[in-house]
């Protein structure tokens, strides 16, 4: 599974090279595909043809409903950049998606493309989120599995009642800064790319967290390029 790629095509093709090599037999991905101050016009075209499942994050949904002038730059950068055909397909990507009858994705929470999963912040920063805190946020679902992104942080969680949540991490982009609801950090600590892999062994799954390298400081500089200084620092050591 991998999520959260944010333009980093380089570390999209690091990733699914590597997913190669260990055979996997479906990758989805959980959104915010495109938007950053990389190379959304080149994602796009990487991962159309490929057909994986694909849900939109919060950024595919402000792209494409926002006017450009309510847009972050990350936002603003990829809209501008983007085919009329690229955007479209962005557009029709569903918020949700079961699959397997069992596996549902979704980018935050079953009910929010915002709302954190896996980790909680308080005025005090993110820590992780705890068992109960978990559960309040799955409600209802009735799958056994659901795969979240959004907080670019790889994580996973096994309620009491043996529904899996798994965070695959961010493909590309390890570390962001945000001020809602209170200021806080979400820093992997290292530039790799990552992803992960999910399988199943009898009547249990097994979650396998996954970090590839590739050429970060060419990422550095291309973001740089691009007017995305604020970028370098995570692109570069995983931390803002």
């Amino acid at each position: 599974m991998i999520s959260d790629i944010h333009g980093n095509v380089a570390a999209l093709n690091a990733v699914l090279a590597d997913a190669a090599t260990r055979h996997v037999e479906q990758i989805v991905n959980l959104g915010d595909i495109c938007s950053g101050g990389l190379f959304p016009r080149e994602t796009a075209d990487r991962l159309m043809p490929l057909g994986f499942p694909t849900i939109r994050g919060n950024h595919e949904r402000q792209m494409t409903e926002q006017a450009p002038e309510c847009m972050g730059l990350s936002d603003c950068y990829a809209a501008e950049t983007m085919r009329p055909s690229q955007l479209a397909w962005l557009a029709a990507l569903p918020a949700t998606l079961l699959l397997f009858d069992d596996v549902l994705l979704v980018h935050g929470t079953p009910d929010s493309d915002l709302s954190y999963f896996l980790e909680t912040v308080t005025e005090g920063g993110i820590r992780p989120a705890t068992r109960t805190e978990v559960a309040q946020r799955v409600g209802s679902v009735e799958a056994s599995v659901i795969l979240c992104g959004h907080t670019h942080l790889q994580r996973e969680i096994t309620l009491e009642d043996g529904r899996l949540i798994v965070n695959p991490g961010s493909v590309g982009l390890p570390a962001y800064d945000d001020d809602r609801p209170f200021p806080h950090l979400a820093e992997s600590g290292s530039p790799h790319a990552r992803y992960a892999v999910l399988s199943s062994e009898g009547s249990s799954w097994v979650v396998e967290f996954l970090s590839v390298r590739y050429d970060c400081e060419q990422a550095v500089c291309d973001a740089e390029a691009n007017g995305r200084k604020d970028w370098s620092n995570p692109l570069r050591t995983g931390t803002v």
